[in-house]
């Protein structure tokens, strides 16, 4: 087997090991890796020519985590944890060292990376915007394996350990140091010699830390008494944004406080119990598939043949989308030509960018020259002027298709023949847009969600005209913008608004027939939205709500059997509702933004209804149902190419509850039959429009389910 790491010996007795993994773009910590790290620690200990250690990545990224893959094979207890257990023996090992070791990071140090860097004697990370430090194992339904649970809290301090481990959250390079995450910084340049001289330090001495804890972290983690209520506090911070669906956060805790209540060798036996338990998990299975599917869907599938280089795009429509857009393609060194009608509005656009990098610039997780850089490639335009050299243009213009055809045949009129011409539609047919085109072949649907720097998800959307080329080439924009894509094809509000408007729908039928706004929120929160679906109608707006029940997917729902649906949102919208951005939505906002509670004037616009009791059971199962079988649809209609897109559209652009695995592994893991019985009983109760979908009752019948394994 190839060696992942190789020895560099230094004449001042520094050995630095060299970690880089063949055939793999990044280091992944496996089996073998850990045993061939211990092995080469353990004759670097003998060694009498090497005083101290370096390990250094020869990658872009020191060590990017584990090598998740590994976790499918646990099929039982008792498979993982002698794994665990040896890998806590050699990080113990590696900890215990008679020789100093240094690590020396620089990019992505996830995962069991920190951990491995957590048991060296110190740490110094390169100042490059790449270089960070995590724990994200809790988004695998996982906690840290390898000892993070018990070294972290004793390093930077209980409330921070758990903050990074419960959230995941990456730490930047300086943030890193200022927290005693890590001890030293230097360029990239310099990262190795000044590691070296690191390691040499530490073999005269050992190093001095500085406790960087607060006065008020230092006497509340003082004493076993202030430390329950850290415990405590942070258990119910838990339960309060999990519902209790994610069991690896409350394990973390256990972990933390068995560690620091009883000591090491107790809390180390804990995580290795704990971590094996949470593998088992149907919980864990299904966000490591998510991950698989994601990491998946930001690799372009099509032959490079096809991909044509985009060095320029042009913005048409300088709004919050606009603006966004704009941003993701200028931080990846793309030039934008950002067009509006109005010199202010581009100015705030501007503005929007750079507040969006307000808070990495205080954490310093990019410099100021870095911002203005990524802004001065940003150029405002009041006319198509330059547009001759986009590779691609974007339209995020009001939702008006003769607008946005009119503005297609003006950008076809000012860009070069083989320009592509992208619409951000979210419910508008993209056929529909290229009706009158020149050259409908480079139309395509783009359909990004909001805020664009945050929302991971880029729907392309391909017409029975548009050219492979095209396709391709827009997937390849979005992979270099950071995004999690998929293709479907084009039909009324495409795949994600088409399953997300019977949902709503649903969810205003519900306030229609008395139910309280704010138990609907509660209610599908606690199935795993995210955010409720009355909070997210504020959040989105409730304009945009207003237009797409009078748009085109609301007239393919009409034809729907038992269609029903209440106008209040047109109704709210012609008053002067638009819902957070104007302060005037269903719940009540403070001065800054704040929801206040649901706004009781709301109701009369559903006819006042008399309040009924709902239960949560009925409310999850009404709007559960309603957006799977719309899915279902898709998928049976074409609009779908296979069940993976419509569940990653799902959860990384509606926020269906990850735990699940979308859609159609929800399906999968209920049972067709059960689901089936379900939407039957639901049709029964409250209508024909819970008729399930052909393909379901297809499925049920036949005993199938749509993924193997």
């Amino acid at each position: 087997m190839a060696q992942t790491a190789t020895i560099e010996k230094r004449p001042d007795g520094v050995a630095i090991v060299w970690l880089d993994q063949p055939n793999e773009k990044v280091n992944k910590v496996s089996l073998e890796f850990i045993a061939e790290l211990d092995n080469l620690f353990r004759q670097l200990e003998t060694d009498d020519e090497v005083k101290a250690a370096v390990i250094a990545s020869r990658k872009k990224d020191w060590i990017a985590g584990a090598d998740i893959e590994m976790f499918g094979k646990v099929k039982k207890k008792g498979d993982f944890i002698q794994v665990t257990r040896n890998g806590h023996e050699a990080l113990f090992r590696l900890e215990r060292s008679k020789k100093p070791v240094v690590a020396a990071i620089h990019g992505a140090c996830l995962g069991a990376g920190t951990e491995i860097a957590l048991a060296c004697h110190g740490r110094i990370v390169s100042d490059d915007r790449s270089t960070h430090m995590a724990l994200p194992e809790v988004m695998l339904g996982l906690l840290p394996g390898g000892g993070g649970t018990q070294r972290l809290p004793r390093l930077i301090g209980i409330q921070k350990a758990l903050d990074m481990m419960l959230t995941g959250k990456k730490i930047y390079a300086s943030k890193a140091v200022k927290i005693g995450l890590a001890d030293k910084i230097t360029t990239r340049e310099s990262l190795v010699d000044a590691a070296v001289a690191f390691a040499l330090q530490l073999t005269q001495s050992p190093f001095s830390r500085k406790d960087k804890r607060t006065f008020l972290e230092k006497l509340l983690e003082s004493n076993s008494l202030t430390r329950s209520i850290i415990y405590r506090k942070a258990k119910e911070m838990v339960l309060k944004q999990t519902m209790g669906n994610y069991p690896a956060p409350l394990k973390i805790l256990e972990c933390v406080e068995t560690g620091m209540e009883q000591g090491m060798t107790a809390g180390l036996n804990a995580e290795a119990e704990k971590f094996e338990e949470l593998i088992l998990t149907d919980v864990s299975r299904q966000l490591i598939r998510v991950f698989f599917n994601m990491t998946e869907k930001k690799k372009n599938p099509y032959p490079s043949s096809l991909i044509k280089p985009c060095h320029t795009i042009a913005m048409v429509g300088a709004g919050f989308m606009g603006a966004g857009i704009a941003q993701v393609s200028a931080a990846e060194g793309i030039r934008v030509l950002l067009k509006d009608i109005k010199e202010e509005t581009l100015a705030a656009a501007k503005q929007t960018i750079y507040k969006d990098y307000e808070r990495k610039l205080r954490n310093k997780a990019i410099t100021a020259p870095e911002v203005e850089e990524i802004i001065g490639r940003v150029e405002s335009k009041l006319d198509y002027s330059g547009f001759e050299k986009a590779d691609i243009i974007i339209e995020a213009v009001f939702e008006d298709i003769k607008l946005k055809q009119r503005v297609l045949a003006e950008c076809e009129a000012a860009a070069r023949p083989d320009a592509i011409f992208a619409s951000n539609t979210s419910a508008l047919q993209i056929s529909h847009i290229a009706e009158k085109a020149s050259r409908p072949e480079n139309v395509i649907g783009m359909h990004y969600f909001s805020p664009v720097p945050k929302m991971p998800l880029l729907e392309i959307v391909k017409t029975p005209r548009t050219a492979d080329w095209v396709v391709a080439t827009c997937f390849e924009l979005g992979v270099r913008q950071g995004k999690t894509c998929i293709v479907v094809n084009d039909g009324p509000g495409f795949y994600t608004t088409r399953i997300l408007a019977p949902y709503m729908n649903e969810c205003f039928l519900l306030i229609e027939e008395g139910c309280e706004a704010g138990l609907i929120d509660r209610a599908m929160k606690k199935w795993g939205f995210p955010v409720g679906p009355v909070t997210l109608q504020d959040e989105v707006g409730i304009d945009v709500g207003a237009h797409v029940m009078k748009g085109e997917l609301a007239e393919v729902a009409k034809a729907r059997e038992g269609y029903r649906s209440t106008d209040a949102i047109i109704k709210m919208f012609q008053d002067g509702y638009h819902g957070k951005k104007n302060k005037r939505g269903f719940y009540k906002y403070d001065e800054r933004g704040k929801k206040q509670g649901i706004n009781e004037d709301i109701y009369k616009y559903f006819g006042n209804p008399a309040r009924k009791e709902f239960s949560t059971e009925t409310i999850q199962n009404r709007l559960g149902m309603m957006m799977i079988n719309e899915a279902l649809y898709c998928l049976q209609e074409g609009i779908l190419q296979n069940p993976t897109d419509g569940d990653v559209g799902a959860i990384f652009g509606l926020g269906f509850p990850p735990f699940t695995g979308g859609p159609f592994r929800y399906i999968d893991r209920e049972g067709a039959e059960k689901i089936l019985a379900v939407m039957e009983d639901l049709a029964i109760k409250y209508g024909a429009r819970f008729k399930p979908a052909p393909i379901l009752r297809d499925y049920a019948k036949a005993g199938m389910k749509f993924y193997a394994d």
